[in-house]
């Protein structure tokens, strides 16, 4: 005869009293839970070298300036290049003019407006130059930086508002101005008005000059097209980050129009100063105490002047 078979389910065993159910681990260690759980593992913390490609982790190249182990210096943000520059990390930061956006109403596979939308999320600056106020080695100066990330730091009404309202504040405070170029050129969304803030940045520098206020320039890389072609070149001072671009066009046009090879090391920063376009090559972290020291034997030579 068969066995009878029991078409009852078998009743759950019911779990001591007291178990937390965690399994074997949780009895004998009762804080640890999951403890081979997958950790996300953030994705920027390692920073790639682009000239040896040496990964870096990244908390050791923000210690480091963004300065790699090799000394290439890698391009920072407007943020990030005020606090290093200021005593302490400390600068009031000045309101960007507003402007009207899109006057063109620029033809594109992407609208202007997102193009500028998305800029602004990336890096949260409203446009491509920020200005700070702070001290540099003890001396009060406005400060304006490019950013490179802001649509290639490209110079547009918006960034021409913002340079020329920096020099209106260092004439009130009667302070010097410094400038961190790093720029692709004029905003081609903006055509003929972009090219205008060419003069009405050199009008600036102009009430600067006449006030006799230090205006001094920081070329970073690249620094390039009508921003080289303007206030990038009007400086009583020019330092530049090692080797930085600096140029008015790139070196293939150049070449292809010429129909000549270009020497090697040429539109470099090391290059430009060796024939005098450049005064002097700084690395980055000993540009605040270079410019303090410039900042106050010029304001040292203006109190002068003026007592005479």
């Amino acid at each position: 005869m068969a066995d009878q078979k029991n078409d009852k389910p078998a009743k759950p065993q019911s779990k001591p009293q007291g178990s937390s159910g965690g399994g074997w681990l949780s009895r004998i260690a009762p804080g640890v839970r999951n403890p081979f759980a997958k950790r996300e593992t953030p994705e920027n913390l390692w920073v790639k070298c682009p000239e040896t490609g040496e990964m870096i982790y990244r908390p050791d190249l923000e210690a480091a300036l963004w300065v790699t182990p090799s000394g290439h210096h890698m391009r920072v943000g407007a943020r990030d290049r005020l606090k290093i520059t200021f005593d302490d990390g400390e600068f009031e930061r000045i309101a960007t003019p507003s402007v009207v956006e899109d006057p063109l109403k620029f033809p594109d596979d992407r609208s202007y407006h997102d193009r500028l939308k998305a800029a602004r999320k990336a890096t949260g600056e409203q446009d491509a130059m920020a200005i700070g106020v702070g001290k540099i080695q003890g001396q009060e100066t406005v400060v304006v930086v490019q950013d490179f990330a802001f649509m290639g730091g490209s110079l547009g009404m918006a960034a021409g508002e913002t340079f020329i309202r920096a020099a209106k504040e260092a004439l009130e405070r009667q302070i010097p101005f410094v400038i961190f170029t790093a720029s692709g050129g004029a905003r081609m969304q903006e055509g003929t008005l972009s090219l205008m803030q060419m003069a009405r940045t050199t009008l600036a520098i102009n009430e600067l000059n006449a006030a006799g206020l230090p205006y001094i320039v920081v070329l970073t890389d690249p620094t390039t097209g009508g921003v080289t072609a303007s206030f990038a070149m009007l400086g009583d001072v020019h330092l530049a980050e090692p080797n930085a671009m600096i140029a008015f066009s790139g070196r293939r046009v150049i070449e292809q129009t010429i129909r000549e090879v270009l020497p090697p090391g040429f539109q470099r920063s090391e290059f430009l100063m060796e024939r005098g376009m450049v005064d002097k090559v700084v690395s980055r972290p000993d540009i605040p105490k270079v410019l303090g020291s410039i900042l106050k034997t010029l304001m040292m030579g203006r109190a002068s002047s003026k007592a005479a």
